[in-house]
């Protein structure tokens, strides 16, 4: 393993999505053109999503940094950004997530919305006839509700036990929510060149683009026709063993592209990220060499698509459990 390649890369990534995100936030400030003000909010919305999921994810895995302060103060900035509560998702991610993917009952990810069904396991209900049709409509509300909603009902789930850190914990998620509020809202509301409502609507416009875009690309890794869904026995064993689990649950894709990895940040290595999350991305294309070998040599054989090939997958699957009992 190469840290100075690996810390030179990290570096440079900082200093390019850094440099696009202040950029982008700046011109909210300059730009005077209605149509183009929205654009570019959209833009930064994105931009704010790609910082979460080329260091923010990695950084709540300590595998950046590898100094738990460190790694967790520039992970919590980053998801500030974006208006998520950071210590619920990490708690819900690290604990739930990674120990058993696409397990019901384990797998907290699995409870995004009734409205869509993937487990094959969960109530069909009529309307999931129709999920492929609307469930991109369904997923553009998704971070919207997540900022304004969500974190509001979860917050006390995740609440330390003892009573020592709660005074921090319950400041630390209200002055989250106020800095997401006030810097994409009240400021750019008495600064900006444009109209509240504009902003307003500019804000409202970011949060569909930046929804669909993140729920697409998550749901991809995990969630594409072929995709496994283990079971748990009665006495509490889930049917598959925690590796073939990790594998069977994950789709790649581009698993071998630099560009890829530069751009998606790991996210398109999911097996490799769930088998090794201790190791962050710059490794991930050299490292499925590797490991593709080894599962292919023994008849284990990774699910891997395009991410257009990934997103016509989930939709496949999204029918197909809409019409199975």
């Amino acid at each position: 393993m190469n840290k100075k390649k690996a810390n030179g890369y990290f570096l440079f990534k900082a200093l390019f999505y850094c440099g696009l995100a202040i950029t982008s936030y700046s011109l909210i400030f300059v730009i005077t053109n209605p149509v183009l003000f929205v654009l570019n909010f959209m833009l930064f919305g994105f931009l704010a999503v790609l910082l979460c999921f080329n260091f923010a994810h990695d950084l709540s895995h300590h595998s950046i940094i590898k100094k738990p302060f460190w790694d967790n103060l520039f992970f919590e900035i980053i998801y500030t950004l974006v208006g998520a509560h950071p210590e619920a998702w990490k708690k819900r991610h690290i604990n739930s997530h990674h120990f058993a993917p696409n397990v019901e009952n384990f797998d907290t990810d699995l409870s995004i919305t009734g409205l869509i069904r993937v487990l094959p396991t969960s109530e069909n209900k009529a309307y999931h006839k129709y999920q492929h049709i609307y469930a991109s409509f369904a997923y553009m509300m998704y971070s919207i509700y997540w900022v304004l909603i969500k974190d509001f009902i979860v917050v006390h789930k995740f609440a330390p036990k003892k009573k020592k850190g709660l005074i921090k914990y319950y400041l630390k998620f209200i002055l989250v929510k106020a800095f997401y509020f006030s810097y994409l809202l009240v400021v750019p509301i008495y600064f900006s060149q444009q109209s509240a409502y504009l902003v307003i609507f500019a804000f409202v416009a970011m949060h569909l683009f930046q929804s669909l875009y993140t729920l697409y690309t998550f749901f991809i890794t995990h969630h594409v026709s072929g995709s496994a869904y283990p079971t748990v026995k009665t006495e509490g064993l889930i049917e598959t063993s925690w590796f073939m689990n990790q594998i069977k649950s994950s789709n790649d894709f581009y698993p071998f592209s630099p560009v890829a990895n530069f751009i998606f940040g790991g996210v398109n290595c999911h097996v490799a990220h769930h088998l090794f999350p201790h190791i962050n991305h710059f490794y991930y294309p050299r490292l499925n060499k590797i490991l593709y070998a080894r599962l292919l040599e023994n008849n284990i054989v990774p699910s891997q698509t395009t991410y257009g090939g990934g997103l016509i997958s989930h939709l496949k699957l999204l029918k197909e459990r809409g019409q199975s009992n």
